[in-house]
Formats: C-alpha cells, sequence, structure tokens
C-alpha cells in the first residue's frame, strides 16, 4: 500500500478488527504483523480469527483498497500498537513487544505524528515509550503526540462495541490528549473521556480487576455451596432479587487475554497494596483446579460403583461461551488437567468453535454427550442448551449451561 495514513502494528483479535474499523471509513490503512501467514490471509481479504462481521469488514477494505498488510511498517500519520504484553516469571509483565513495535517505526516517525498505544500496559508504559522516543529522536520532543488508549470490548462482539463504547484516552500532555481525541472522533460514535496516560493505564487494568474480584465472589460462593449441598445458581438467582445485590455467575475459573491477565499488572507492582486483588485471581485460579478435582473424584465413584471406568465429555476449551478464543482458559487448563491423571477412562473433547485443535482430538458436541456417563461443562456455549436431560448420566454443570 502506497502512503497509507494509519499504520496498525498487532493484527490480533483487536488490531484486525481496529484496522477493519477504521479502513471502513475509507481511511488507508497499513497492518503490520510479524507471522507472514496472517499477512497473507489479510491481504486475501480473509481473517485468521473467529469474529461476528469481521470477515466482511476485512474482505470489503481489502477489496477496496484502503487495508493491507505487511510485515514491516511504512511512513503514515498515525501509528497504533496493538501487540501482545504477556508475563514473565513470577507474573511480571513483558512490554518488550511494546518496545519492539516501538523501535520498528522509529526511523518513520516525524513532527506532527501521533503514536497511541493500545496494548494493555503496566502503569509508566506510555511514559517509558516516550522516553525511549525521545531517547534515540531528541529532534521530535514536544513535536510528536504520544498517547494511550486501551481498549474494552467483548470478544463475540467486537465490532459493535470497538464503535459504540465509550473510550478513555490519555496522553502524556494535553496537546497528545486532544490529538488522540480528534483522532477516535472519527470512528467512534460512543463517548471519548480525555485524563492523562497514567489514569488510562489504571482504568483499564481496574476495570479487569474489578470483574475478576466480583467473579471471585461467586465462584467461592460455589465452592461453599457445594459443600452445603446447596445449589448456587438458585441461590444467587434468589439473592439478586435483593435491590442492591448483582452477584455474578460462577464458572470453571477466568479466562482470556484481559480479565485472568490483567490484574496481575497491578499486582506485580502494588503487591503490598492489592491485597483483594491478588486474592481474587487466587480464587479464580484455584476454581479451576477445583474442578479438574471434582471430574476426577466423579470418575473415581463411578468405577466403584459400576465396577468399569466411566467416559467422559469434556465440553468446551474456550475461556468464554460462543467464541474460538483459547487464550487462558480455565477450561483448557482442567482439560489439560484431568488427562495428566487419567488413568485409561474414555475421553471425549468438545469444542463446538473450531475445527481442529493442535494437542486434543475433538469429538462433536452431540456424539460425546450421547457416549458419556460424565458429561463435565467447562464452558457455557449455546449449543450445549439445547442437549436433553438425561437421569442416566452425571452432570457436573461448572459453568451453569442450564441455569
Amino acid at each position: 500500500m502506497k502512503n497509507p495514513e494509519v499504520v496498525m502494528i498487532g493484527l490480533g483479535y483487536i488490531g484486525l478488527p481496529t484496522a477493519a474499523l477504521i479502513a471502513q471509513s475509507k481511511t488507508r490503512v497499513l497492518g503490520v504483523d510479524i507471522n507472514p501467514e496472517v499477512v497473507d490471509t489479510v491481504n486475501r481479504g480473509k481473517i485468521h480469527i473467529v469474529e461476528p462481521e469481521l470477515d466482511e469488514a476485512v474482505a470489503s477494505a481489502v477489496r477496496n483498497g484502503f487495508l493491507a498488510a505487511d510485515t514491516a511498517a511504512k511512513e503514515a500519520k498515525f501509528y497504533l500498537v496493538v501487540v501482545p504484553t504477556p508475563f514473565k516469571d513470577k507474573n511480571e509483565p513483558d512490554i518488550s513487544f511494546v518496545e519492539a513495535a516501538t523501535r520498528s517505526i522509529l526511523p518513520l516517525l516525524k513532527k506532527g505524528d501521533l503514536y497511541i498505544i493500545e496494548s494493555t500496559s503496566p502503569i509508566g508504559t506510555t511514559e517509558k515509550m516516550a522516553d525511549l522516543i525521545h531517547s534515540e529522536r531528541p529532534e521530535l520532543k514536544g513535536h510528536l503526540h504520544i498517547a494511550y488508549c486501551p481498549e474494552r470490548v467483548l470478544p463475540g462482539n467486537v465490532m459493535f462495541e470497538l464503535v459504540n463504547n465509550d473510550r478513555v484516552i490519555g496522553g502524556i500532555n494535553e496537546a497528545s490528549t486532544e490529538k488522540a481525541l480528534e483522532f477516535y472522533s472519527k470512528y467512534v460514535k460512543g463517548k471519548l473521556h480525555p485524563t492523562n496516560a497514567r489514569t488510562a493505564e489504571m482504568c483499564k487494568l481496574v476495570e479487569n480487576s474489578s470483574r475478576d474480584v466480583q467473579i471471585a465472589f461467586a465462584n467461592e460462593l460455589s465452592l461453599i455451596c457445594d459443600k452445603a449441598d446447596i445449589d448456587v445458581w438458585e441461590l444467587i438467582d434468589l439473592a439478586n432479587k435483593h435491590p442492591r445485590v448483582n452477584i455474578l455467575r460462577p464458572g470453571s475459573g477466568v479466562g482470556g487475554h484481559c480479565i485472568a491477565v490483567d490484574p496481575y499488572f497491578i499486582v506485580s507492582d502494588y503487591p503490598m497494596e492489592s491485597k483483594i486483588i491478588g486474592t481474587a485471581r487466587e480464587v479464580n485460579n484455584y476454581k479451576s483446579f477445583w474442578c479438574a478435582e471434582k471430574i476426577k473424584s466423579t470418575s473415581l465413584s463411578f468405577e466403584l460403583k459400576n465396577g468399569r471406568k466411566p467416559k467422559i465429555a469434556l465440553m468446551g476449551l474456550a475461556f468464554k461461551p460462543n467464541i474460538d478464543d483459547l487464550r487462558e482458559s480455565p477450561a483448557k487448563y482442567i482439560v489439560q488437567k484431568v488427562l495428566q491423571n487419567a488413568q485409561n477412562e474414555d475421553f471425549f473433547i468438545v469444542e463446538p468453535n473450531i475445527a481442529e485443535h493442535k494437542v486434543f482430538k475433538l469429538t462433536d458436541y452431540k456424539t460425546a454427550f450421547n457416549k458419556a456417563d460424565i458429561v463435565a461443562y467447562l464452558v457455557a456455549h449455546s449449543e450445549f442448551s439445547e442437549l436433553p436431560e438425561d437421569k442416566a448420566k452425571i452432570i457436573l454443570d461448572f459453568a451453569g449451561t442450564k441455569n
């Protein structure tokens, strides 16, 4: 692509939808990714992830010449960094991908450009990248706009939420904030809330940490109710009839690239001050371990009673219902844990949103259900709610599939 206006570094679950959205407004976007297969796929107008409406948006943008992909960036006016921020050992955030992306465009930056980080980042990352840019390109100090604007979308509804959700935008100075507000106002219908970079970084972490804490309460309730012989789903439904109570639904743990990860960005930097946040992470991680142990103990009980090994259906691998995203998935962890402790049981592993898996042999969900003695619902995929009630089977519903 010649003369792109926007360079999007990272074409993953957020970068590609964002690039397609901007391109739909007839803005020339060059998407950059280190994976040649991703680049080739996008340039053919195809997608490498599952997200409703994304395929049409990418196909249209590529066909009309407003979206292209490459493994290297080109000179533009706007640069968005949307790359992973994984963890090192001991849950310490790793911003090396953000730094590498920033270094890759250092020779291209010029006065008046706008550089934005959307990647979830530890507090102070935007300022660190500003220092890096200014140290390598001192002539740009005071002349380059630098800001942070975190995504806040729900997988499975990304194309709608990118447009309609409010955004928090924080620059390293007022001029940068204003420049970023002007940029996003062309593509976002939701309200744009200006602040500074550090507050915007913290806002993203707090949003997902808050959800994690609330889910931990629900998961802790599910553990208590199991011991107390109480239906946790009925309990929560009744408690939520109080006008000021809104307990979330428990599950098999917490996964995904946000809620299961972002709290560690706070805990890592502020371990003494983040006691509730850290404990919530422990509870939600433990819930996955507990589910695996529950499947194991149920299998042993079945064998003692029936004199044979049970056939077990493990229903779901994604981190949430009705998507193909397995990142940080508690369901995937549970399946791995159960298989590690397997003793010749027959297992049927199910994930209706992907065609195949590199490690697990997948089974059709109806076939798995029909053949299984024990059915463990790990994810509340909509397909599972259609399966019949069968009192001859042992049902372990960790995800509230029938509730």
